[in-house]
């Protein structure tokens, strides 16, 4: 199943599937859905899985083997790239906490987040060369966007799987937390992002022309919440 937790502007999706290791079946697609749908209006979403063990690690495939013709094969792909595109295009920031490992599919999911937070123990990789197919739910196309070209043939081609440590120096994850630490740091992290001026951010950081930029930073510096920082800031100096 797949669960929501609203937390003053942060939505909180975990998928809990600890039988299959948080695999995702096409159920888990349309809860997912239906979690991002609630999740309208947070100012950032946090996606994780339940356990320590598995973050997702990757499609479902006693649900999946029934799928037999090429018709039946892309449109399970094109179901789930429509989700994690959604996930990509959420409004405000969207962190993936790597609470376990992310593999083939799990690790497509996790590059459809603006930031990837790791536990130290954990292992990334686009392995669905080990079962001769190909990632088909955006992931190599983000993955080029996050190591470049090569680095991403590298990876996905080989389905070499990467530790922590070696994600991070790749580009693949940007922080690692030891794992006593993982919980609260990944939620302290989501939760700082969970405002209006890190939404604001995403699309600037997305693209948006110059026009735009300074429209939302003078949207902001006109509002009250500014302000009262401002004042906090003034009074502290004196």
């Amino acid at each position: 199943m797949v669960e929501l937790e609203l937390d003053d502007g942060l939505a909180v999706v975990t998928i809990n599937r600890p039988h299959a290791r948080n695999a995702i079946a096409p159920e888990t697609m349309d809860q997912l859905e239906q979690a991002i749908d609630a999740a309208a209006g947070a100012r950032a979403l946090a996606l994780t899985g339940a356990g320590e063990r598995a973050f997702v690690s990757g499609g479902d495939l006693k649900e999946l083997a029934a799928l037999r013709t090429e018709a039946q094969a892309a449109e399970m792909a094109w179901r789930m790239r429509g989700v994690c595109d959604r996930l990509a295009a959420f409004p405000g920031p969207v962190v993936a906490a790597l609470n376990g490992h992310a593999l083939g599919g799990g690790a497509e999911v996790a590059v459809a987040a603006d930031i990837r937070i790791a536990a130290d123990d954990i292992k990334i990789g686009f392995n669905q060369v080990s079962l001769a197919i190909m990632p088909a739910w955006g992931g190599a196309e983000r993955l080029a966007a996050l190591v470049g070209r090569g680095r991403a043939l590298l990876l996905a081609g080989s389905g070499v799987i990467l530790d922590a440590a070696a994600a991070e120096r790749a580009g693949l994850v940007d922080r690692v937390l030891p794992r006593a630490e993982f919980d609260r740091g990944w939620r302290a992290a989501a939760r700082s992002l969970a405002t209006a001026p890190a939404a604001d951010i995403k699309r600037v950081l997305a693209g948006a022309p110059p026009a735009e930029a300074v429209a939302a930073f003078a949207r902001l510096w006109v509002a009250e919440e500014h302000w009262a920082a401002a004042d906090r800031v003034m009074n502290r100096a004196k």
